[in-house]
């Protein structure tokens, strides 16, 4: 039996375990084993672990000081499999890196400031930058806070999470495949697509494709889940994110749809008028729909809904660099601000973070397996 020291910190709509990466090392155990058997990854409900059992509530980041210029936290993100004994190292989490922006500051792994203190982070998963800034008063941590954000009502520290150049950070172009719009052969036959690469590569495709307007249900949108993940594999493929032969990823990319606005309740009941937001979307996580919306999903319809793509065909344009999202929690708001270097516009999300639990795991893994 091992012993691991952690920290449960919730980031806007997920729960991230979060471990030093000294503690990891220290077991002399390979990573993935060890978060596997934390987890309990090859249990559905991850009943004997710390999962979950969503792919909001499996997830974790290994974290350690940065030794490069402009950056303080180094972070690695994982994906924690849920009945299946498998880690997603592909992607980046934005939820997370709220948590990881909480914890930084509390592990004084940055330089405290009086009044509010920026993080500036690297997921080592995709080299993407990021900044949380969190007002610390008087030089303190805070432990508690009043924001909230859609899909729970939970209050938590405020957390102002910036996404820095994040065009083509994981393929190095904003349309990996050089085309505002591809098509992919779905089980119904040809379905058009855009394939973006910000914030973390996504496949977006037009609502009506699949029979759908972008506001329905949770239950509703989940008939399209199957059709989806068909069709991540193939935009895998098409975005040079994986090869014929190679493991499927129910990781990367990030799949969804897109429409214009209309009225909708949230899962809460709550109406929310075609008024009251720019462009309807609908994205899935690991095998289901996702309940909100994952922030990478988010900076990637903020920063690559060019003219030409599908996002971009659909949402109601602004003048401010604003796009609020429909999504089935409720309006979540992105701002694109222009960078001075000719870099992509850093995206802005309002998050909130709260620190649940420190607790030392009794992790059932072989002690000795190599590193």
């Amino acid at each position: 039996m091992l012993r691991l020291q952690g920290e449960m910190i919730r980031g806007g709509t997920s729960k991230c375990w979060i471990f030093d990466h000294r503690d990891v090392a220290a077991t002399g155990v390979d990573v993935d084993a060890l978060l596997l058997a934390a987890f309990n990854a090859a249990d559905p409900r991850q009943i004997d672990g710390v999962g979950g059992a969503s792919s909001t509530t499996s997830k974790a980041a290994v974290v350690q000081a940065s030794t490069q210029a402009g950056v303080d936290v180094e972070y690695a993100f994982a994906q924690v499999g849920i009945g299946d004994e498998r880690v997603e190292w592909a992607s980046n989490c934005g939820n997370c890196a709220t948590a990881v922006a909480l914890y930084a500051v509390h592990h004084h792994l940055v330089r405290i400031a009086s009044d509010t203190t920026t993080v500036r982070m690297l997921n080592v998963n995709t080299g993407a930058r990021l900044t949380g800034t969190i007002p610390t008063p008087a030089g303190v941590a805070p432990e508690q806070g009043t924001a909230v954000v859609p899909g729970t009502s939970a209050p938590g520290v405020p957390v102002l999470l910036g996404f820095q150049d994040p065009a083509g950070s994981t393929t190095g172009n904003a349309l990996p495949t050089g085309r505002a719009l591809d098509e992919l052969t779905g089980p119904d036959g040809p379905v058009e697509a855009s394939l973006v690469d910000a914030g973390a590569p996504a496949a977006l495709f037009e609502a009506k494709a699949f029979g759908l307007d972008g506001t329905e249900p949770l239950t509703a949108f989940a008939t399209a889940v199957p059709a989806l993940t068909l069709l991540r594999r193939q935009a895998a493929l098409a975005m040079g994110l994986a090869r014929e032969g190679d493991p499927v990823s129910h990781a990367v990319p990030k799949v969804g749809i897109v429409a214009r606005p209309a009225p909708y309740r949230t899962t809460q009941g709550i109406l929310v008028d075609q008024d009251e937001y720019d462009l309807a979307v609908r994205m899935v996580s690991m095998h289901a729909p996702h309940p909100a919306i994952g922030l990478t999903s988010a900076v990637a319809l903020a920063t690559a809904a060019t003219p030409g793509t599908l996002a971009h065909r659909v949402a109601r344009q602004t003048a401010d660099g604003t796009l609020r999202l429909g999504t089935p929690a409720g309006v979540i708001t992105t701002q694109a601000v222009p960078a001075p270097d000719g870099a992509s516009p850093t995206v802005l999300l309002h998050r909130a973070a709260r620190r649940i639990a420190r607790a030392e795991l009794l992790v059932p893994v072989l002690e000795g397996r190599p590193a």
